[in-house]
């Protein structure tokens, strides 16, 4: 319910501002909201050549491509059949159009073979009894979390495997993995178009994002020749770990989980423990042994997954014929599992990435961001802090979007400044929430998501709160 009504608020209130700033001559054109592409450039005026300056015109007429800029500026005059459009600014994301083409060609077809290939390996754990194993082996942990959940529940090795994907920053796998979470959790939901209990504490987990390497915010890093591009990590990891207990808490307090529980608190212990540990270890290597070893040891670990699941799966080959299948076939089944999850999914991406268009595009984004930008400035926040808030306010909504922004820091503030490191651990704290939610919750045909899109929420808030705190005292 909360976001159906937001989807219709962000796209009702998109139109009525692009229509508004229309009529009252704000905005020249809105062709490009519809048509146009991200970075195009935006139309805000059209004039016959003899009515320009005499000096513009005059350096119009004389270059060789019949344009002229202004130095400084964002203006560009461009001459056409005595005809000068003049341009300011950049469309800040896909037009209408080209998103509903973008969607199917950028995302949703990379989706799905991303789909096809780790359903068909998690359909091999399934059918070789490995995945009701590790679920026997995980129960005790995660019953004290998802109390509904049966003990030995399939759903629970579905779930730890998110989990890790997303602890190691392997985003292709972590999504296929929570997908057939969510489809395992609906299987003992009650309400099949509610959200269950477990269902919004794994939704919650999963968008506070526990991240162990941040393997792409090291990379742009790198690309921008930061000094040491490792050296936002330890402030990624601290705050991704803050918003995880965070979720845990919030949507514990609400399901009245039993948190003195020994099992859950060693749990815990641990994954502390071997966060410390391989911290200690990496702040003893150089910046090139850093950038070798975060960028060679999430794959490596992928890698070692997909393999032992296949060595048991051969190991267990009497089993896949007891059952008329072979482990390819097996494989392909679950792929095929994976083509219509994708399938299900895409109109749920598709309307949020218009929404989230429209919202851009509009300018409605800007002016907001904008407001609570003086808004912190008036309060006496620093500028430092408040230049990196574009990333944060936009991060919940478009990855793309927050990720243009964060670069866009790294050039104008320096990539090692403190506006740029912050920007780098906001990008990387938190989920792209609406996103998210619309794709896990419309993989399993949800319409009532309950409490789980605030909750997202205010654990976006306290990863922002937290990458401040973390990013002051690191830098």
């Amino acid at each position: 319910m909360a976001l159906s009504r937001f989807w219709l608020t962000i796209i009702s209130v998109s139109v009525i501002y692009i229509l508004a700033m229309l009529a009252f001559g704000s905005s020249y054109s809105i062709d490009n909201i519809v048509n146009g592409k991200k970075d195009d450039p935006v139309l805000v005026r059209e004039s016959f050549i003899d009515q320009l300056p005499t000096a513009i015109r005059d350096t119009l007429l004389k270059a060789k491509d019949h344009k002229y800029a202004i130095a400084g500026k964002d203006t560009v005059f461009s001459l056409d059949n005595n005809i000068v459009k003049i341009t300011a600014g950049k469309l800040a994301t896909d037009g209408i159009l080209p998103t509903c083409k973008n969607t199917i060609l950028d995302l949703i077809i990379p989706l799905v073979a991303y789909l096809s290939f780790f359903c068909g390996i998690l359909q091999l754990l399934i059918d070789s009894g490995a995945s009701e194993k590790l679920a026997r082996f995980l129960s005790p942990v995660f019953i004290k979390v998802f109390p509904q959940v049966p003990a030995n529940h399939p759903s629970i090795s579905y779930m730890m495997l998110n989990f890790a994907a997303n602890f190691l920053g392997l985003d292709s796998a972590a999504t296929p993995f929570g997908l057939k979470a969510m489809q395992s959790l609906q299987e003992i939901n009650p309400e099949k178009e509610k959200a269950s209990d477990p269902q919004i504490m794994f939704m919650c987990l999963h968008a506070a994002g526990l991240t162990l390497i941040p393997t792409s915010i090291i990379g742009y890093r790198a690309a921008q020749n930061a000094q040491n591009p490792a050296d936002v990590m330890l402030p990624c990891i601290i705050t991704s770990f803050v918003g995880t207990v965070a979720a845990l808490v919030i949507v514990g307090v609400r399901q009245k989980i039993n948190f003195k529980s020994a099992s859950l608190l060693i749990a815990l212990a641990s994954i502390v423990g071997g966060i410390a540990g391989l911290l200690i270890y990496i702040t003893r290597l150089d910046i090139i042994q850093k950038n070798h070893f975060t960028n060679n040891i999430s794959n490596i670990i992928l890698l070692m997954i997909i393999l032992l699941i296949l060595i048991y799966s051969f190991t267990k080959e009497k089993v896949f014929i007891s059952h008329d299948k072979n482990i390819f076939s097996s494989f392909v089944e679950g792929a095929m599992g994976g083509l219509e999850t994708g399938k299900t999914i895409f109109p749920y991406v598709l309307g949020m990435l218009v929404a989230i268009s429209l919202f851009r595009n509009s300018g409605v984004f800007e002016m907001v961001s904008g407001l609570i930008s003086k808004l912190f400035t008036a309060m006496g926040i620093q500028k430092k802090i408040v230049d990196a808030f574009p990333i944060a306010i936009l991060r919940p909504f478009n990855a793309a979007g927050s990720r243009g922004f964060m670069i866009d820091a790294m050039k104008t503030y320096g990539v090692d400044s403190f506006t740029a490191r912050l920007s780098c651990v906001f990008q990387c704290a938190a989920e792209t929430t609406f996103y998210v939610i619309a794709v896990y919750f419309g993989s399993v045909k949800i319409k009532n998501t309950r409490y789980a899109l605030s909750t997202m929420l205010l654990v976006d808030l306290v990863c922002v709160i937290a990458a401040i705190g973390v990013c002051l005292l690191f830098f």
